[in-house]
C-alpha cells in the first residue's frame, strides 16, 4: 500500500537487518541514492551505447554528466538472484536459496539498504524490487529494497505495461523525507519485461528496417519489429527515470545524489535472458554524482559486476561494506585512484524457471574478460534452454527458460529452415561441458573454440582462473559442501499442476 508520511517515518526508525557500520571518513553530507533497474535490458540499447532507433536521453545525460561503463555485468541473467546479488554485494553461489529464481532471500544476508536504513538513511522502493519470490520463508516481512511506495498510478501508452507512476511515486517519497535526512530509492519499472503489446513500435513511430539486428538472431520483419516493441518500452523506463531526475532537480537536490541506471539481466530473447552469453549479462549501466565523481563525462571500460553496488554506496556513505560482501566498491573508480585493475567479470546461473522434470537447473559459471567469454556448464547433459517437453514444465512451454515471443515462435517453426536453423540450434540446442569465445573474431558468440589446440593454452589459463574465484569466494560447487540448489523450493508460477521440486536423495 501506499505510504503516508507518519507510517513513513515510523518504518524508516526502525532497525533493519544487519548492524550499523563503522563510519570511514564519512562525507561532510551523506549523499543520497536513487538507483534506477529496468527489467530485462541488453546492455547495447540505449543511445549512449551507440543504439541508433531507440531513445534514451535521461541515460544519455547520466552518462554524459558522469561515468558510462562499458563493460558491467550482472551477476545472474535471472531477475531474482540478479537483484539478491546487488542488495547483498555476493556472489549468487553465496547466497543458499536467492541463488534461484523464485525463491526467497535468507534474512541472515544484510543488504545495503538494511545498512543504509540503520545509519539513519530513509529508504524505499516502488515497482519491482527484489523479485520475484516470497519474503517469508526467508524470515523477512519487508521487501529488501525497502517500503513500498505504490500509491500513484496512471495510464501507460501501451498495454501490458504497468499503470505504476514509478516517478510519481518517488516524488512521494521526496515530499516525505525532511530536507536534511539523505534517502536511498530504488526505481524499478516492470519494463521491458515480456509482454508486449504487438505492433507497438510500428505505432510510435519507429522504422523497422534501422534496427539493428544481434547477431544471435535471424533477420526478418517479425525479429525487427519484436525488438522495436521492446525497445518502446525501454523508453517507457528512460522516461521515468527522466522525470525522477527532473523532481531532484526541482527538489535542489539532484547533485548531491548518486544516480545508477542500469538493469537485471539481457533481453528477453533465445540466447539472451538466462544465458552466460553477453546478451544475457552484459549491462547498461551509467552513473552520476557531481560529489564523488572526478572527470565526469567519461567512458570506463573496466570489468564491474552489479553486485559492486552494494559495497559502493555503503562506502559512499561514510559506511564499511562488512566482510561477507564479497563484491568491489566502484569508488576508486568514481576517485580515480585504483590501485588494482579491473579485468574480468564472473556470473553465474543455477534454477531459472522450473523448465526441467523435477525442478532441475542448469547451473553454469562464467568469466569474461577483454578477449574471452568462458563458460563452465556443470550439468551439460540437461537442456540448457529447459526441456523441449512442456508436459515437465511449470510453465507448460517448450524451452521454458525462454520467454515465449514472436521472436522465439518463429525460431521453433522453422528450426530446420536454411537461415534458421543455426540461430534455432544455438539457442534451443545442448550445450559442451565448456565454451569458449573468442571475442576479437567473434564477439557475438556463436562459434565455441574449446578443445581447439589452438586455443588450448586460453582455455586452461580462463579454466584456472574461473575456479581460483570460485574457490577464492566460496562457491560449494568448487569447494564442496550442500549443493541444494535443484531442490529449494520454487514459489513461481506452475501452470503445470503435476510439475514438481523432487526431494534431496538421503
Amino acid at each position: 500500500m501506499a505510504m503516508n508520511r507518519l507510517n513513513f517515518l515510523q518504518t524508516v526508525g526502525m532497525i533493519s537487518l544487519g548492524a550499523a557500520l563503522p563510519a570511514v571518513s564519512a562525507p561532510k553530507k551523506r549523499p543520497n541514492m536513487l538507483f534506477c533497474i529496468s527489467d530485462d535490458q541488453s546492455w547495447c540499447h540505449a543511445g549512449a551505447m551507440g543504439d541508433p532507433v531507440v531513445k534514451t536521453p535521461a541515460f544519455d545525460r547520466v552518462a554524459r554528466e558522469g561515468i558510462l561503463f562499458t563493460n558491467a555485468f550482472c551477476n545472474a541473467p535471472s531477475c531474482g538472484p540478479s537483484r539478491s546479488a546487488i542488495l547483498t554485494g555476493q556472489h549468487i553461489w553465496r547466497l543458499e536459496k536467492a541463488g534461484n529464481i523464485h525463491s526467497t532471500l535468507p534474512a541472515k544476508f544484510a543488504t545495503y539498504t538494511g545498512l543504509l536504513e540503520n545509519a539513519g538513511y530513509a529508504v524505499g522502493y516502488t515497482g519491482k524490487g527484489w523479485s520475484p519470490g516470497r519474503l517469508e520463508p526467508g524470515g523477512r516481512t519487508v521487501n529488501p529494497a525497502g517500503p513500498l511506495f505504490i500509491g500513484r498510478k496512471l495510464n501507460p501508452p501501451f498495454k501490458r505495461m504497468s499503470n505504476n507512476d514509478y516517478a510519481g511515486n518517488f516524488e512521494e517519497l521526496l515530499t516525505q523525507v525532511p530536507g536534511d535526512q539523505p534517502f536511498c530509492f530504488w526505481l524499478g519499472t516492470y519494463e521491458p519485461h515480456r509482454g508486449f503489446e504487438f505492433g507497438a513500435g510500428r505505432k510510435s513511430g519507429k522504422d523497422p528496417a534501422k534496427v539493428v539486428v544481434p547477431p544471435i538472431f535471424p533477420d526478418n520483419d517479425i525479429v525487427r519489429n519484436d525488438i522495436l516493441d521492446y525497445m518502446v518500452e525501454i523508453e517507457h523506463f528512460d522516461g521515468m527515470v527522466a522525470r525522477a531526475i527532473h523532481a531532484l532537480e526541482a527538489a535542489g537536490r539532484l547533485d548531491n545524489t548518486i544516480v545508477v541506471l542500469t538493469s537485471d539481466n539481457g533481453m528477453p530473447f533465445p540466447r539472451a535472458k538466462a544465458t552466460l552469453y553477453d546478451y544475457g549479462t552484459r549491462m547498461p549501466l551509467a552513473i552520476r554524482w557531481p560529489g564523488g565523481i572526478r572527470a565526469a563525462g567519461r567512458r570506463y571500460d573496466g570489468f564491474v559486476n552489479l553486485s559492486d553496488m552494494a559495497p559502493t554506496f555503503l562506502e559512499a556513505a561514510g559506511l564499511k561494506p562488512p566482510k561477507e560482501m564479497t563484491a568491489r566498491s566502484l569508488m576508486d573508480v568514481f576517485t580515480q585512484t585504483e590501485t588494482k585493475s579491473r579485468d574480468a567479470a564472473f556470473t553465474a546461473m543455477e534454477r531459472h524457471d522450473g523448465c526441467r522434470k523435477g525442478g532441475k537447473g542448469y547451473p553454469c559459471r562464467a568469466i569474461r574478460t577483454k578477449d574471452y567469454l568462458y563458460i563452465y556448464n556443470f550439468e551439460p547433459t540437461r537442456w540448457p534452454s529447459g526441456s523441449p517437453d512442456a508436459s515437465v514444465c511449470a510453465r507448460a512451454i517448450p524451452y521454458g527458460e525462454i520467454d515465449s515471443s514472436p521472436t522465439k515462435a518463429f525460431m521453433m517453426e522453422h528450426r530446420n529452415e536454411h537461415g534458421v536453423a543455426k540461430f534455432a540450434e544455438l539457442a534451443f540446442g545442448m550445450r559442451p561441458a565448456e565454451e569458449l569465445y573468442d571475442l576479437k573474431k567473434d564477439p557475438g558468440q556463436l562459434h565455441n573454440v574449446a578443445g581447439s589446440i589452438e586455443y588450448l593454452d586460453a582455455q586452461q589459463s580462463m579454466r584456472r582462473r574461473l575456479f581460483d574465484h570460485l574457490r577464492k569466494t566460496g562457491d560449494p560447487r568448487v569447494t564442496g559442501g550442500n549443493v541444494d540448489w535443484d531442490y529449494y523450493p520454487y514459489y513461481g508460477l506452475r501452470r503445470n499442476k503435476d510439475w514438481t521440486v523432487d526431494k534431496k536423495p538421503e
